[in-house]
């Protein structure tokens, strides 16, 4: 499901001026055709989540980018290893046996005295 700019404004709870503030800085990119930007469910929980940084939890625009850059990393992450589980399932049972045993041997255990001395 896509959204126009007013739909989008109503549903993201935003002025235009944020809005194009937020398109100029990057922040949100949607799809865009001759007539207008079309905007992706995607397109609103990140706005959201941009509101919410700003309104509710009082970060600053200069923290923004950086904090949809580590959640845009986790995102891929999260794609990536999904990828490599899809790829594991798919492989004969000793195979995945072998990768999960290895896993686990070289899996470092993040203990809470180990975390205070990283």
């Amino acid at each position: 499901m896509t959204m126009r700019t007013r739909e989008f404004l109503l549903a993201a709870r935003l002025d235009a001026t944020a809005l194009e503030a937020w398109l100029e800085a990057g922040w949100l990119m949607p799809r865009r055709d001759a007539e207008a930007a079309d905007f992706s469910e995607t397109d609103l929980a990140r706005a959201r989540l941009i509101r919410d940084l700003q309104h509710d939890m009082g970060v600053n625009a200069e923290a923004i980018p950086i904090i949809l850059d580590l959640l845009d990393q986790v995102h891929g992450l999260r794609h990536m290893l999904r990828g490599v589980a899809t790829a594991v399932c798919t492989q004969p049972d000793e195979t995945r046996a072998r990768i999960v045993a290895e896993i686990r041997s070289t899996s470092v255990r993040i203990t809470p005295k180990a975390a205070e001395e990283n």
